[in-house]
């Protein structure tokens, strides 16, 4: 039974024309290899990934060093299993030459995505955790691969935007130097209220909401004289992670400006039109004809 085995192990499967055997014994650890190299691998850049991540380094760069070792161990494997197949790199130079002419035409998107990944990285114009905005779509990105970023929507679905638009197009970062970002509240009064209030009840609002910055100092302009209101506009800055954050605390200062102003009587301006009627000429009234009416008024005019 042993001598059977032997005898597979040994059996040779072709010759390379420098006179190297390849055996059945060869490649079945060059396929062992390559599998437990490559399961191998994983590993390690998990247990790199889960160390770094107690660091204070950010997942953006935690992934990165992931994916270096994870192809940095692959490519090592490669070359081990090429060297007990006793075939040297050399040897492909022209065939590597050929699929590349032939990969260049054929998967022109795929190389330019995978390419734009690494660009991506390395650049990191956009980051993991980052709140972007592409083409009116707002999110949050989860993972930057290598064909494809995938970013979370702020309803929860999940997109995956090819890495070549991220280069192409032109891309918001709410958070890619910080996360203080400039809001406006809009409130229309009627006329006649006291403007210098408004402004003060409105300031009011705005600074006792804790999330707004003290500086750059939060700002009241009395904006214009509108068509049914006098329009105020409140200017402060915020430390926020999306637009839907920055909502809220538009919200609350809504909310604490419609209480400010029914305590001090101060009336929130609402579309509205006076229409004039000229007293010179009397008006008439004419009583419209209801339909058994009209009918009998019908018929008189066909008789």
């Amino acid at each position: 039974m042993i001598e059977m085995v032997r005898e597979i192990w040994g059996y040779v499967l072709m010759t390379a024309p420098s006179g190297q055997s390849i055996t059945v014994g060869q490649l079945a650890s060059v396929v062992l290899l390559l599998v437990f190299g490559y399961l191998g691998s994983r590993f390690v850049g998990f247990l790199i990934g889960r160390r770094l991540t107690t660091t204070k380094l950010r997942p953006d760069v935690v992934h990165i060093v992931k994916r270096i070792v994870f192809f940095a161990i692959l490519v090592l494997v490669v070359i081990t299993a090429l060297g007990l197949l006793g075939i040297p790199l050399g040897a492909f130079a022209f065939a590597t030459g050929a699929i590349a002419i032939g990969v260049g035409f054929g998967a022109q998107n795929i190389i330019n995505n995978f390419i734009s990944g690494w660009i991506l990285m390395a650049e990191r114009p956009i980051r993991i955790d980052d709140y972007i905005e592409l083409d009116a779509v707002q999110g949050i990105v989860e993972r930057i691969g290598n064909r494809s970023t995938r970013i979370r929507r702020t309803d929860g679905v999940h997109l995956l935007v090819p890495n070549s638009l991220l280069l192409e197009n032109t891309v918001v970062n709410w958070t890619l130097v910080d996360q203080e970002i400039r809001t406006t509240v809009r409130v229309g009064v009627a006329y006649g209220s006291p403007v210098r209030k408004v402004a003060d009840l409105i300031m009011e609002a705005v600074t006792n909401q804790p999330e707004v910055k003290s500086e750059p100092a939060p700002s009241v302009i009395f904006e214009d004289f509108g068509d049914n209101a006098l329009v105020f506009d409140a200017y402060f800055w915020c430390d926020v992670s999306g637009d839907r954050v920055l909502r809220q605390f538009r919200s609350e200062i809504r909310f604490r400006i419609t209480d400010l102003f029914e305590k001090n009587g101060i009336v929130v301006a609402f579309p509205q039109r006076d229409v004039h009627l000229d007293a010179r000429d009397p008006l008439r009234i004419q009583l419209m004809p209801t339909g058994e009416e009209a009918a009998d008024k019908d018929a008189k005019q066909k008789t």
